[in-house]
């Protein structure tokens, strides 16, 4: 048997003897770079137009199936776990591979943040990369001895056949709330691409919210298809008896028939959902309750999900009204004095979430400040208007430039409050005009703080 043709959907990387695959795009489309891959030595083009030498229905799931089999199916030899939802997939993906490593599973890590593997830790570009890198990621893993991977699987990779013929060994849903409506435009459709990830993996174990209403929709409809290994869990239930402070979660829940309690410096309701849906899952994998509770007790907050900057400073990946509001009030529960939110929207995203957003700091906030995200494309100012209208309770401070804006809120700050600093989280970049300056928020704190005591001692 011949071995498979180098895989390529991009014209521009096309090299003499690979597979060109003529993909439409959502800015270009495959189809007009046809003659262009010829050109540079294409050996074969395929696409869903006449004009190509292999006719498909769908180019992006050939090409992913191509991607896949020129790296050997790495996905086959590797316990795989996809963890898809809105909100908690990052801090729940890394929670789950804490969990396999204590089992002795040896794991790799793909997340929004990095990917993770032992001898290896890069910076990652998106939630779940394109058909090709994510399969070299999985072989690069294989060739690294690991037996097991967790990964974040976002709807546009589900919707754009990046994870097509990747086989999974577990699947797993924390929730589903309003975000990327600029692409899915419903909630329903958002929720029936959520849906088609599990569908399609029917022979894997689920781990499912059961608390949320689209979770409790996806039980429902895997038991109608006669899913076999459904593993709910219900964060509210073990909620009523858990204990919340600022110094993290105390709580008893029962797995597999074994009443387990356990101590964690993860704080908030949203850290509990997060800590049992990984918990859920390994030990639907075969990790041992004692191996998942030393995971469990060992999680410290990190890559900017509510991570300390300073005393009472906080950054937080939050960028829908639904993980404000968790975010909100959990610092709430920790907070004598008021508490201070400074947010923006991230631009060329779905803009009716921008006003909700406002409405649940408005709500649970006693400061507001806006200014701005990862404008992008868009017009700062703009975005801040499609913002404002949110705001019934509070009239908020605004200051466009998020670095003033920082050092704006911490100049505002009492002994007693708390500021949170959402949107941007572990993020080491602010996007303008699609040009990416330096800017993390946790940097910001740090040197509006030292301006701050070397002013005083002027």
């Amino acid at each position: 048997m011949s071995a498979p043709l180098l895989p390529c959907c991009d014209s521009r990387r096309v090299t003499p003897g690979c597979a060109f695959f003529a993909i439409p795009g959502t800015h270009e489309d495959g189809q007009k770079y046809i003659a262009q891959a010829r050109a540079k030595g294409a050996a074969v083009i395929i696409g869903a137009c006449p004009g190509c030498d292999r006719v498909v229905d769908n180019p992006r799931e050939a090409f992913a199936e191509a991607c896949a089999d020129f790296c050997a199916r790495p996905s086959e030899q590797l316990l795989l776990c996809g963890i898809t939802g809105t909100n908690g997939k990052t801090t729940t993906a890394w929670l789950l591979r804490d969990m396999l490593a204590q089992g002795g599973l040896l794991p790799g890590l793909l997340t929004t943040v990095a990917t993770q593997w032992p001898g290896h830790d890069a910076p990652a570009d998106r939630t779940t990369p394109d058909a090709f890198t994510l399969q070299q990621l999985l072989a690069q893993m294989v060739q690294a001895h690991c037996r097991a991977a967790v990964m974040e699987v976002s709807s546009h990779a589900i919707d754009q056949a990046r994870i097509g013929s990747t086989r999974f060994a577990l699947t797993a849903f924390t929730n589903l709330t309003q975000d990327h409506l600029d692409y899915h435009h419903t909630m329903e459709a958002y929720f029936a691409v959520k849906a088609r990830f599990f569908l399609e993996h029917l022979e894997a174990p689920a781990v499912i919210n059961a608390d949320d209403p689209y979770g409790a929709r996806l039980i429902a409809l895997l038991r109608e298809r006669g899913h076999r290994a459904l593993y709910p869990y219900s964060p509210a239930a073990v909620a009523q008896r858990a204990r919340f402070s600022a110094e993290g979660i105390e709580a008893e829940f029962t797995l597999g028939g074994r009443h387990l309690a356990f101590h964690t410096a993860l704080c908030g309701r949203y850290n509990l959902a997060n800590l049992l849906c990984a918990a859920t899952a390994a030990h639907a994998l075969g990790v041992c309750p004692e191996a998942i509770l030393v995971a469990m007790s060992a999680a410290k907050p990190r890559w900017g999900r509510l991570e300390p900057a300073a005393p009472r400073v906080f950054v937080d990946y939050a960028h829908t009204d639904d993980a404000l509001a968790n975010v909100l009030s959990t610092l709430r529960e920790m907070t004598p004095g008021r508490l201070l939110c400074l947010f923006g929207c991230g631009g060329d995203r779905d803009r009716t979430k921008r006003p909700k957003m406002a409405a649940a700091v408005d709500r649970l906030a006693d400061v507001p400040i806006v200014t701005s995200d990862n404008p992008r494309t868009e017009d700062p100012l703009a975005i801040i208007a499609d913002i404002l209208p949110g705001f019934t309770r509070h009239t908020p401070l605004v200051v466009p430039d998020r670095r003033e804006a920082i050092a704006r809120a911490l100049a505002l700050m009492g002994p007693e409050d708390t500021l949170l600093i959402a949107g941007k989280g572990h993020e080491t970049y602010q996007e303008i005009k699609g040009v990416r300056y330096p800017f993390c928020d946790a940097d910001e704190v740090r040197h509006a703080r030292g301006n701050h005591r070397e002013a005083q001692r002027e």
